[in-house]
């Protein structure tokens, strides 16, 4: 195990040491809320981050394992592509935006827009979630054991929210769905895996009701009457 320390080397040479390893295990010390910490990780790596990070953590991320003892400020594995994200703490706003596939795990809140555009990845969230999480989601699934905020799933598309508390309010084109079989066995594995106990029958699901990107042959005339 390889141990950087931020107190004695700088950003810039943790990161690089971090991205160019192919393989091995790293333990970051002294992290002290610094931003851009462990982006842009590209190989099969684990990275243990012993404290609080700033904006950005983890951003970019593909096949590396990134943990963090602590809590994560603002676009926590934004565009994750694959690997896992773990905070054992709080994330800030949009954790796991953008991301296209991988795993990110945050074990206290996330703040508004978690996972907003997500087009892929899966996000799970222990406690509670901000308001306009998952808007104009496209894809992956937000697995929420708290409570959402408002305007949850806006202009969805076709990502799954799950949500075992309750939901302030949904947002355009956001409607609650059948939980089906198939949805709690994601769920039961899910929740398994990243070991937060849970009942899989406590939650609803929440999708896109496929009205805001259809066209309709009745609106033909509202556009020829437009300006």
């Amino acid at each position: 195990m390889t141990v950087l320390d931020l107190s004695t080397s700088s950003l810039r040479e943790v990161n690089s040491e971090l991205q160019s390893a192919s393989t091995g295990d790293f333990v970051v010390e002294n992290p002290q809320g610094v931003h851009a910490l462990a982006c842009g990780l590209d190989s099969a790596v684990t990275v243990r981050i012993d404290g609080p990070v700033g904006y950005y953590c983890a951003g970019m991320n593909q096949h590396s394992n990134v943990f963090v003892d602590g809590n994560a400020g603002t676009g926590l594995a934004e565009n994750i592509m694959s690997g896992t994200v773990t905070v054992s703490g709080s994330a800030g706003q949009s954790a796991g935006a953008t991301g296209h596939g991988g795993l990110v795990v945050v074990h206290g809140d996330a703040s508004a827009r978690c996972g907003i555009s997500m087009k892929g990845v899966d996000i799970v969230v222990g406690g509670d979630v901000g308001h306009m999480s998952a808007f104009m989601a496209q894809g992956g699934n937000l697995v929420v054991l708290g409570d959402a905020g408002a305007d949850l799933g806006d202009s969805i598309y076709e990502a799954r929210l799950f949500v075992r508390g309750t939901v302030a309010s949904l947002g355009a084109d956001c409607i609650e769905k059948e939980m089906r079989s198939e949805h709690l066995e994601f769920l039961a594995g899910r929740l398994a895996e990243v070991e937060m106990d849970a009942d899989p029958a406590d939650f609803r699901r929440y999708g896109s009701a496929r009205a805001l990107y259809n066209f309709h042959p009745d609106d033909v005339d509202a556009l020829e009457a437009s300006p």
